[in-house]
């Protein structure tokens, strides 16, 4: 990735939180390398370099600053690039993808060989798939020895180490000292009760009211719950294990502060992933706001919503299944028919949690035979479900990004009963493709009516959106809140999730 060095200075000179997460600072005086915002004097320029991601840093030998905590910094890797590949490829090993496995099997699920994957990664990160994955787990072990109380042990295995004797080495190779002494250089909170809580951060601004409400309408009983404080609840599932993870919205902190409690503690950076993902925490909000903004239709409701995410989907089975309830059907409506099916075909949540939750999602095996009838459900609504969990069964990763949006959206419309609209919803908020757009939304084609005077068609819609690409998803969660703004006590209640049977 190509940095203008000067700008950067510049950037560094001030304290431009704008830039945070975008480049790194290496101080070649102290062997450091900082984020723009750290609050240590300025370096002279000729002291400095400046890198795309802190893995390209700690390849070139710099180790992470004990002040500004590089950790601790917006996630905007994949918004940096040009290459949707990396893009995805980041996904994958921030979901483990490179934990015990080889690059040339990365490389595999996306479709190219491991000397491009190495290629593309120099290009815009300026740092191996390898490396980026050591760096992900160093920073989050760090993370988890500053804000939490858990065991070096715990700590090690939770970061993905596999062993503590290669986790000690590791931060003595890189830091020149043991996690420990990190550990009491820091302020360490207090120990939860019955989890941990670490802050994810992201890059400001973000709209939470509207994360919130778009959340809140979509709740599952028994499985998600919002309190009357904003905060989010939710049961998960995980590696047979189950438990539950709670967020709040911390302004003054730029970020999201998430409890989690669950049973395996090896599970705990996917759960990080997880939530990362459902919340939308890696997007650069500016670049999207700007490119959305070049379009005069989209221009007043960027500004008015200038930090708008899109939500994703915990699982991808479960918000595969929530598509399908939602086709033709209100958005309440949808929920209701989750709300049964959970209570039918839910596992307990053991240990109980957050007042309100008391199952977990089911699981694919659980939902191969459905009565449609005892669940108040077309049954071909519930064939297509019965279908969406034999395949899921077979290919565990079908609901995940695949080499392409194309890929991914006719992988899914090739199972029976799933149509363009189901499947780009999907591909928007569960394998987290920027550029999904389902132009046959009923909420869509209303708001851009009432917007350009006229009625579009699908396929009219589409061609308007090819200007908004790359972010067509955002486009589409910009009408989507417009529509609910416009709409306010019916967006949660009467208003058609889409309009797609699938046929």
């Amino acid at each position: 990735m190509e940095l203008d060095p000067d700008a950067c200075y510049r950037a560094l000179a001030t304290r431009d939180a704008r830039f945070d997460g975008r480049f790194f600072t290496g101080v070649r005086t102290t062997g450091i390398y900082c984020r723009p915002v750290c609050p240590a004097r300025t370096p002279r320029r000729e002291n400095v370099c400046f890198f795309g991601s802190a893995a390209a840093a700690e390849a070139a030998g710099f180790r992470s600053c004990l002040r500004c905590r590089p950790e601790s910094s917006p996630d905007l890797a994949a918004w940096r690039g040009t290459s949707n590949t990396v893009s995805r490829a980041l996904a994958l090993i921030a979901e483990g993808g490179l934990d015990g496995a080889a690059v040339d099997t990365l490389a595999f699920r996306l479709g190219l060989g491991e000397r491009q994957l190495r290629r593309l990664f120099r290009q815009h990160l300026g740092a191996s798939p390898v490396a980026v994955a050591q760096t992900r787990r160093v920073l989050f072990a760090r993370q988890l020895l500053t804000e939490t109380a858990m065991p070096l042990a715990d700590v090690a295995l939770a970061a993905g180490f596999g062993s503590v004797r290669r986790f000690n080495a590791t931060f003595r190779a890189l830091y020149g000292s043991a996690p420990g002494a990190l550990r009491r250089a820091g302020q360490v909170a207090a120990a939860e009760p019955s989890g941990i809580t670490l802050t994810l951060p992201y890059a400001p601004p973000y709209d939470w009211a509207a994360m919130a409400d778009f959340l809140a309408a979509r709740t599952i009983d028994q499985v998600e719950r919002m309190d009357d404080a904003g905060r989010y609840h939710r049961s998960v599932a995980l590696g047979g294990a189950r438990g539950t993870v709670s967020i709040a919205h911390d302004a003054q902190a730029c970020g999201l502060r998430a409890t989690i409690r669950f049973p395996a503690v090896t599970a705990l950076a996917t759960l990080v992933g997880r939530i990362r993902r459902v919340f939308d925490l890696g997007a650069d909000p500016l670049a999207i706001g700007r490119h959305l903004a070049a379009d005069r239709l989209l221009a007043p409701l960027a500004a008015a919503r200038p930090g708008l995410r899109v939500p994703g989907g915990w699982d991808g089975f479960e918000l595969a299944v929530r598509a399908v309830l939602g086709q033709q059907v209100s958005v309440r409506a949808a929920a209701r028919l989750a709300g049964r099916l959970v209570a039918a075909h839910g596992a307990p949540l053991d240990g109980g949690g957050p007042a309100g939750l008391a199952r977990v999602f089911p699981e694919p095996a659980a939902l191969l035979q459905l009565d449609a009838v005892a669940l108040g459900m077309p049954r071909a609504r519930a064939r297509t479900i019965e279908t969406l969990a034999a395949a899921a069964l077979r290919d565990p990763g079908l609901f995940r990004a695949g080499r392409s949006l194309d890929e991914t959206v006719g992988r899914l419309v090739a199972l029976p009963g799933i149509g363009e609209w189901t499947a780009h919803y999907i591909a928007l908020r569960a394998a987290r493709e920027p550029d999904a757009f389902p132009a046959s939304d009923a909420a869509l084609l209303r708001v851009a009516a009432r917007l350009t005077g006229t009625r579009p068609n699908p396929a009219d819609l589409a061609a308007r959106a090819e200007a908004w690409r790359p972010w067509r998803a955002y486009a589409a969660q910009h009408l989507w809140a417009a529509d609910a703004a416009h709409h306010p006590r019916a967006a949660s209640a009467a208003l058609a999730e889409g309009d797609d049977d699938g046929a």
